[in-house]
């Protein structure tokens, strides 16, 4: 897929979205048809992980949705961001089970190690990192989800050579 780099921020960090042409792709699948507005966020999140304002626009349009309605799904389910993510999203449950587990231990080990905090990309646009309720996984606590892989039962000393992998 071709890509563009667009400039964000006070820092002027480079950041490389979808071009228009995988976006038109992905909305002329769906074209004209209001009830696919999440799966089509859905399908744009999981290619650019973020969804910029002009996209929401362009989803707007195509879909014949009204703009404010997409901007409210947009910003009320947490799936979507309207900020730029890192190429890795990094998961930490601090629910009870995970907690009691040392999950607080895991999230400052994290924090150590890429200098963020939860809500936070890191400036490399490497890793995004946020805190979760629950990943129904409560006897395999504490747990790290980086993407789609889950570190069940990490300890914080195992943590460096789990982020390691997504260098």
């Amino acid at each position: 897929m071709k890509e563009q780099i667009v400039r964000l921020g006070e820092e002027g960090q480079d950041r490389k979205i979808m071009d228009n042409e995988a976006i038109d792709q992905i909305l002329t699948k769906h074209q004209g048809q209001a009830g696919s507005l999440i799966r089509v966020m859905m399908e744009i999140q999981e290619e650019n992980h973020w969804l910029p304002r002009e996209f929401l626009a362009m989803i707007s349009e195509k879909l014949e949705v009204p703009f404010s309605r997409v901007l409210r799904i947009a910003s009320y389910y947490k799936t979507f961001s309207l900020t730029p993510k890192g190429q890795h999203e990094i998961q930490i449950c601090t629910g009870t089970a995970c907690h009691i587990r040392g999950a607080q231990r895991v999230l400052d080990t994290v924090q150590d190690l890429t200098g963020i905090k939860p809500g936070e990309t890191d400036a490399d646009q490497k890793f995004s990192l946020e805190t979760v309720n629950c990943q129904g996984c409560c006897t395999c606590g504490p747990l790290l989800k980086v993407d789609e892989q889950t570190h069940s039962r990490i300890s914080p000393a195992e943590i460096a050579d789990a982020l390691k992998k997504y260098d």
